[in-house]
């Protein structure tokens, strides 16, 4: 039996299309050569879907460059495949992230669907749900800072995902904002500096959080019933943690038996 090779398939088809495996002399003709045809055309179609961009020159001291070059186009065809023929595959890396971006996919922050930010390396289905919940009562982002606070990224992982991130805004943009509020601790003095609280509002968010303290933006909006405009107005304003514990209460003695 003749040893297969290590690459998928698809991989394989695209490779002997580009010219970068030899084809069989005992591939059946309507069989394997329409496969590689097939495969030549759809890496050709991709490449008009995603809008494809040439690699640089090589560099003329550096005789593997053209070979790397033709790898890494080879590279983005193979992804463009898969991102179409596979509407859940996750970009693993920041080098997929960096091929999905020269193919011309981009992530609308304001309008993404959960399967949208699934595909980026490293997002949780929790981060996925909170923005989802976000954009259901109707709160934007306004740029990566927005986006680093709100799911407390780190910088090396907000910069992966940087090339495909699209901050578009539907309406408006709103004002800068200052200090932090602990939502769940802070007087209502303090609370009352906060942009769109009114009485009201306000007496519904002491009452609230005693019953139950708030998880995190979402759940304010949703138990507050607050307009949107308020709540993206509070984004790196406020915070979620804990109450700081009540004062805890001498235990009664026992009364001494006679």
């Amino acid at each position: 039996m003749a040893q297969r090779h290590w690459l998928d398939p698809l991989a394989r088809q695209l490779l002997i299309a580009t010219g970068q495996l030899p084809r069989s002399e005992s591939m059946a003709p309507g069989s394997g050569q329409d496969a590689c045809e097939v495969a030549s055309d759809a890496a050709a179609l991709v490449r008009g879907w995603w809008q494809s961009g040439k690699p640089a020159p090589a560099a003329a001291d550096d005789p593997l460059a053209p070979e790397r070059e033709q790898q890494e186009e080879i590279e983005r065809e193979l992804l463009a495949l898969q991102l179409v023929q596979q509407p859940g595959r996750r970009l693993h890396s920041a080098e997929d992230v960096e091929r999905a971006a020269a193919l011309g996919w981009r992530l609308d922050v304001n309008r993404a669907t959960a399967a949208d930010w699934l595909r980026l390396p490293g997002c949780s289905p929790d981060q996925a749900d909170l923005l989802q919940r976000l954009q259901a009562g109707g709160v934007q982002l306004s740029g990566p800072e927005d986006l680093q606070r709100l799911l407390q990224l780190d910088p090396h992982q907000l910069n992966s995902w940087l090339p495909l991130l699209e901050f578009r805004w539907y309406g408006s943009p709103p004002a800068p904002a200052p200090a932090l509020v602990a939502v769940n601790g802070a007087p209502a003095q303090q609370l009352r500096r906060l942009e769109g609280l009114g009485e009201e509002p306000l007496a519904r968010l002491l009452q609230e959080r005693s019953r139950r303290p708030f998880r995190d933006l979402a759940d304010l909006q949703q138990r507050l019933a607050l307009p949107a405009a308020v709540i993206e107005s509070w984004i790196g304003r406020v915070s979620f943690e804990p109450p700081p514990p009540g004062p805890r209460l001498p235990r009664a003695s026992r009364p001494s038996g006679r």
